[in-house]
């Protein structure tokens, strides 16, 4: 069984920094891109950033120069450094990842974290 376990999430002043973690878990043998994605009131799902496991990543227009993904591989683990928030950042941030088992490729996901920026 795969797991994601998201931590790091919180309260934040506008203009604070925020570093979420994820990490994969379970009886894998292999994973792929991972990203974090968020979900604001009211709003859809997201996709907020993506990272490969060569290092290439993917960002939203509206967290460019603000936030940064990156990845250990070796620990299977995922980070988002989140520096100048802004309130509309306020979003369940959910952590997910292409991860190879005995039973093929399935994309998981973590249970979400909150994040809160106050104005």
């Amino acid at each position: 069984q795969v797991q994601l376990v998201e931590s790091g999430g919180g309260l934040v002043q506008a203009g604070g920094s925020l570093r979420l973690s994820c990490a994969v878990s379970g009886s894998i043998f292999s994973v792929g891109v991972m990203g974090w994605h968020r979900q604001g009131p009211g709003n859809q799902r997201e996709l907020v950033a993506a990272i490969t496991s060569g290092g290439n990543t993917n960002y939203a227009d509206s967290v460019k120069g603000r936030f940064t993904i990156s990845r250990d591989n070796a620990r299977n683990t995922v980070y988002l450094q989140m520096n100048s928030l802004k309130p509309e950042d306020t979003a369940v941030y959910y952590c997910n990842a292409v991860v190879g088992t005995a039973h093929g490729a399935f994309a998981s996901w973590g249970q979400g974290t909150q994040v809160t920026v106050s104005s």
